[in-house]
Formats: C-alpha cells, structure tokens, sequence
C-alpha cells in the first residue's frame, strides 16, 4: 500500500492562494540561502588557518563555492520548487521520496560521502525542527487547508525543515568539496541560514493568518501565572524543567507523602547539616532540586534503620569524632591514585556492595593520615553520597552489558564520584552536570563493546585515556569533568556518525534486497503467465527461463515496473510464442523471428555473449521453429552455452545473529492490535528483542519498507540484525520475546535502580 498523499480531487483546494503563498515563501528562502552562502567565505578562511594538513581542502572549497555560487542557489531554489509543485499536484513530495528521486536509476550503493551527507542535512533539519517547532506546526496546517486537507504531515511541508535539508543537501550535490568540508559548510547553514528561515516561517504564517487560511485555528493558551515553586514542581513533575533527571517526576510521586516532614526539614535550623546542604564556593540548589536532595536523605535513612538489627553495641572505649571534610577528600584522593586490591575485586564481583566496601576502605585507609580509625567515623552527610554513588555504580554494573574491560574502566570512576558527591550534591538531582555527562558518554562508549571491531577497540583505548587522566588530575576541581566530556564527546560524535552511516548502509543493503525480491517476483509472474501447462521446445523454455529472466528482472530494477523497457521485453517473449504456435500448425517457409532479431541479439548480448554467439543463439532458435513447423523434432537445435549469470545480490551483514521468526502471517498467532502498533511506530523508536537463551539485545527501528512494509532493525552498532513484519513482530510480543526499550541514559536509569532499592519491600502478610 502506498504511504504518498493523493489529494488533487479533495475538495478545499485553493490554487491560487497556494501561489501566493509560494511566492511568499521561496523568494526569500532563496534570498536568505544566498545570503548565507556569501558568509562561508570568511568562516572557511578561518578553518583554512587551523586546519593543518587540510588546509587547501578549505581554501580549494573558497575557489569552489564562489565559482559554483549561482549554480548552487539555483539548485537550492529547484528542489523548493519542484517540493511546491508536488503538493500543487496533489502527490506532495517527502524526504525520503526526494532522496529516492535523486538516486533512481542508480543500482550502486551510496557512497560514505553520499551518506554523511545526507545524514548532515537530517541534522540541519532537526535543528530547523526544533527551534522553529510551534510555527512549523502552524504552517503545516495552514497549507493542508489550502491543500485540501485538515493538516499537512511535516514531512510533506514543501518549505519545512525537511526539505529545507534536502535543498542544502541538492545544492551543494555537485560541488567538488572533501567529505570534510562537505559537513563543515552544512554545518555553517546551521548558523547563518536557520535564524532567517525562523523569521521566514513567522512571516509567512502572519501572512496566511491575515489572508484567514484556516481561521478556525486557536490561538496558544495563555496560562495564569504561577507562583515559582509551583511552577518548579510541575517544570519537574512533566519533565520539562532544564536539568531535571527523568527519574525525579516518578520519585516525587512515591514522595507525595512526605511532604510534611519535607516542609518541616526545610524550617529546621541551618547549624543542623542535611544532604541537602551545599559546600562553601557553591550556590545552592533550586528549590525542586533542595526538595529532591531532602527526599533522597530521608530515603536513605529510612533504609539504614530497615537493615540494622536492634542488638546491644559494646560502647566505644574512646570518643569518636566525624572525619572532616578535608580528611575525606585526603582520603578519597589516595584511594583515587591507588585503589585497593580489595576495592578493585569488589567492582568485579556483582555479589558485594560497593557503598560498604567504600566505606570500610575511607576508615581503614584513614590511619595513613594519622587518624585513628577506632576514634572516627563518617559523617551522616558524608555517608549518604558515599551510599548513592556506591549503589549507583552497582546498579550500573549489574544492569547494564559491561563485562571485562568495560567493567573495570567504569569501576575506577567509583572514587572520583564519590568525591564529586562530597564537594557538590548536585550531581545526583541535575542532569546537565558535567560529572554525570562523562559518566553518560563513557558508559555509552562501553556498554556491549567487547572490542570486535578496530573501531570498538580504539573507542575503548580513548575511554582508558580519560579515565587515566581523570584518576591523575582531578583534585578538587570539576572543570576537569567538563573538559574531559566535551574531547570524548567530540571522539565520540565521531564513532557515531560511522554508526549512522551503517545503519544507513544496512538501510540501502535491505532497500536493494527488496528491489531485486520484487523485481524477481514480477519476472516469475510473467514467466508462469507463459509457460504454466504449456509445452515448449527446449530452446525456447532455456531462452525464456535464462537470458531473457535476466534481462527482465535487470529492466525492472533499472527502471521499475512501469517503463518502456520492461513492455518491449514482455512483447518480445509474446511475439516468440505467438511464432512458436504459428509453427505448430505446421506453417513452411516462414522466415521465422525475422522481425525480432534485433530484440533477441539484445537479450542475449546483456548476458555477456558477443554479438557473433548470440546471432548463432538467434539461428538456433529459428531453426528449432523451422523443425516444429516440419514436424520434425529431430532438426531441434540446442542453444549454444550460456554465460553464467549471476544476479545482482547486496551483500547482508552477518555481524549479528538475525532474530530467527516464523514464516507466514496467516499462520502467525498475534494481537492485530500490537501489528497496528507497530505499523505505526516511529523511525527511530528502540525495542528490546529476546532470543531464545533470553539475551537482551536493543534494536533500533532504522527503516521500513515501502515495497513489503518489514521494519528494519539495527543494533548499537548500526549493524542489521532483524528484519519483520508486523504481524511478525506482534507474535514475537505474545511470545515474550519483544518488549519496550526504557531509553533513559545511565546515569538516569541507575538513579531510578537505586530509588528501586531503597523503597521498602511490603511485608509478606502471614497466612
């Protein structure tokens, strides 16, 4: 079935206020575009200055830009127009329609500079997308309306973000530009084109608005005001505030009834230190972010009192006193330099608690100070940041795939946090902190990564160098975190865009795969159309079954199932077989596929015989023909040996193991509402797919197929790993085997593990 819009015989349309409003929108997208593009020369002679060993590449790309400028701007202002008329047409035109377009007839894969392209200009759009998003959503019902339609998918938008991308991407198409710079000019249409095209889409809707296209559109809700912290807490309860971690709407929730002993904490005396507290040199949390901080307390000390065991202690033979801050972080930073052999086997075992282990190792390891471990102990503050980071790293250990190296790189990160939780609480409660970012980029750099690949190994080698420099430079100061997060990010981007360009490739692998399945399909049909229960000479059937198979399933691929080629070839084998059933009736002296010897020698000559094999391949069919119109079977001529041919066949990465289903939706036992889902279920949306020895594996939905609608699966490596239908996949829900993917990052998740454990567990009631 086919997903394109067809609304040219929907009532509604308005032709001509289309045109105006095409005309208010490309002229000056085009403008803008143009006007951007003048600005690269000084940003690429800045790149050109720093840029090394790739420093002609930008200066030969200055050169290039400037002698190229209009034909780019043309090609620019083409696709607008061609997307315009498309909707104008009634068939609107998508990105992915416009990319397809632009590669028709190519039977070759994308090559990696095609794929980073492209991949470059989704970005653009995404960023349009996002700054522009109300008015976008405006614009996209305003020109449904005049379309003939309730609303226009922003997909279909023929100046939305997304074609706005592919504008980019045309216009620089023929360009002689590295794959370098290719990215970085892209890149700078962020800058330069985005903020005009904003301006843009608020005039145009100003424009529709005025012109009353679709007047029954409501204008935005405006809200009472609200007092701050009221707004605080809804900002946190939808998710919405900066900064906020996922888990904290779900943790106020469990939280609601504690909201006295909150408030009454809140109005205890400032001498009494709670977790809440912030050290000197650091501004206080906000208000959402103090009443998280203060629930967390509550919560751990509610846990401790669940584990001790009321008995008698002996009591200690001299006073204790709570170890000092500075005696902490002293402490912390030896551990940090040389940890223990007994800390380092506790982040290997998943059986022992990290948190008790890290605090037996700060007591013990006090004496190398001076201090006397029978006269200190923890301070309540200190020891509520040493639980959460240690039953942190447990749940990140034990929940997520890091095994090996991976394991024991994350492991070492236990101390510095540990002392990032002392000097600044925040961390636990703000999810744009610069220690819980590393953390969220390293684990993302380690989990599954067993080093297969060179670029896995090599990822794990840059994980060991900021985990080396981490442990060897941080003190007290958490600019460290913030510099060593933005270096990995920037390795890691690129580790990620090699990602994306697989999984784009396994897209195209797939894509080409379903092209042949169909295209053989089609020449199936026609072949069993022809030849089911009729009997033919031997040479006839190996032609029809060989070389012209071949040539047709090739047309097809070439020019799909509608074009001229693939009609001369089907008038061809109707045009042997109607002379083959002439010299049935036993016609003599007909000379015999005269009139189609030029379409046979093209059949044969595009399986690789040469023009004197297949004019004797042409004779030897004539002359098969001859002797079934004399009845004489015996003068049958044989064709003469064929080529071998082999058909077009992607290469299937098989770095994975495929999820093995079965066949045959009709047989499948499935809820058709789980199929409808999946149906619908965005290009991007992850899932956790079960095999047979219960393994969980993540898979990405990276493509679907508009041939058979199967929906292409990849995992973190962009690699191919399972291709279904829906129905498919809906049995593999009633099977157990498929189920939603919680696509928190790991610091966020962990959190929620920790919450898990610290609730307490209902009593059994006896029975």
């Amino acid at each position: 079935m086919s997903n394109v819009l067809n609304i040219a015989d929907r009532p509604g349309r308005e032709t001509r206020m289309l045109d105006q409003a095409r005309d208010a929108a490309i002229p000056p997208l085009v403008d803008a575009f143009a006007v951007a593009l003048g600005r690269f020369d000084d940003a690429l002679f800045d790149r050109a200055e720093r840029a090394g060993p790739s420093q002609m590449a930008f200066l030969d790309a200055m050169r290039e830009l400037r002698r190229r400028r209009e034909d780019i701007i043309v090609r620019f202002r083409g696709h607008l127009q061609v997307a315009w008329k498309a909707l104008q047409d009634g068939q609107p035109l998508s990105l992915e329609g416009a990319f397809a377009q632009s590669a028709e007839g190519s039977l070759t894969l994308m090559t990696d500079q095609e794929l980073e392209s492209r991949l470059a200009v989704r970005n653009l759009a995404s960023v349009i997308l996002r700054d522009c998003k109300p008015v976008l959503a405006r614009l996209d019902r305003r020109l449904g309306w005049l379309a003939g339609q309730p609303a226009l998918e922003s997909e279909y938008n023929p100046v939305g973000a997304e074609h706005i991308g592919v504008a980019v991407h045309q216009g620089f198409a023929a360009c002689d530009l590295t794959a370098e710079v290719r990215l970085v000019v892209i890149k700078l249409c962020e800058r330069d084109l985005v903020p005009a095209i904003a301006r843009i889409y608020a005039a145009l809707d100003q424009r529709l608005a005025q012109l009353g296209v679709a007047p029954d559109m409501p204008e935005p809700m405006r809200r009472a005001p609200k007092s701050e912290a009221t707004q605080d807490i809804e900002d946190l309860m939808s998710g919405d505030e900066p900064g906020a971690p996922a888990w904290a709407a779900r943790f106020l929730n469990r939280m609601a009834g504690m909201n006295r002993g909150l408030q009454a904490s809140h109005a205890a005396p400032a001498s009494q230190a709670g977790f809440g507290d912030v050290p000197p040199g650091y501004s206080a949390a906000p208000g959402t972010q103090g009443v998280l901080l203060e629930a967390l307390h509550h919560l751990l000390q509610e846990s401790r009192r669940g584990r001790d065991v009321p008995q008698e202690q002996p009591r200690p033979s001299h006073p204790q006193r709570d170890l000092s801050q500075r005696e902490m972080l002293s402490v912390l930073s030896l551990l940090q330099a040389t940890p223990s052999a007994t800390l380092r086997a506790a982040i290997g075992d998943t059986g022992e608690s990290l948190s008790q282990r890290l605090k037996n190792e700060v007591l013990s390891s006090a004496m190398q100070l001076g201090v006397d471990p029978s006269t200190a102990r923890l301070a309540p503050v200190d020891e509520d940041a040493i639980d959460l980071v240690g039953m942190l790293f447990d749940v990140m250990l034990d929940e997520r795939d890091l095994d090996g190296r991976p394991r024991e790189l994350i492991g070492r990160l236990v101390v510095p946090f540990v002392k990032v939780a002392l000097l600044d609480r925040r961390m636990f409660v703000q999810k744009t902190h610069p220690a819980r970012r590393l953390l969220n980029v390293l684990a993302e750099a380690c989990e599954g990564n067993n080093g297969e690949s060179a670029a896995e190994r090599t990822l794990l080698t840059k994980v060991e160098e900021v985990v080396d420099r981490l442990t060897a430079e941080f003190n007290e100061n958490l600019a460290i975190f913030l510099t060593l997060e933005e270096e990995f990010r920037s390795f890691l981007e690129q580790h990620r865009r090699r990602i994306e360009i697989a999984e784009r490739r396994a897209a195209e692998i797939q894509r080409g795969q379903e092209r042949l399945e169909a295209a053989r399909a089609r020449m199936n049909a026609e072949l069993d159309e022809r030849l089911s229960g009729r009997t033919v000479p031997q040479a006839i059937e190996d032609f029809l079954r060989q070389p012209w198979a071949h040539h047709v399933t090739m047309t097809v691929l070439r020019e799909g199932e509608e074009g001229d080629g693939l009609r001369e070839s089907l008038a061809l084998a109707d045009g042997v077989l109607e002379e083959l059933t002439e010299a049935q009736r036993h016609v003599i002296g007909k000379p015999w596929l005269q009139a189609w010897r030029p379409a046979l020698v093209k059949v044969f000559s595009s399986v690789g015989m040469n023009l004197d094999a297949a004019a004797g391949a042409v004779d030897a069919l004539h002359d098969t023909l001859q002797a079934v119109a004399a009845a004489r079977p015996d003068l049958e001529r044989a064709l003469p040996e064929l080529p071998q041919v082999v058909l077009p066949k992607p290469v299937v990465e098989e770095d994975t193991t495929p999820i093995q289903l079965v066949a045959g939706a009709d047989t499948l036992d499935f809820d058709h509402s789980d199929a409808d889902h999946f149906r619908n279920l965005a290009i991007g949306t992850w899932l956790d797919f079960i095999d047979k020895d219960n393994k969980v594996q993540p898979g990405k939905l990276s493509w679907v197929s508009p041939i058979s609608s199967r929906l292409l699966f990849v995992n973190r490596r962009g690699v191919r790993f399972c291709v279904a239908s829906p129905e498919e996949l809906a049995a593999m829900v009633r099977l157990g085997r498929l189920r939603t993917h919680q696509s928190e990052d790991a610091f966020d998740s962990a959190m929620q593990g920790v919450i898990e454990r610290l609730e307490p567990v209902p009593p059994t009631p006896l029975t």
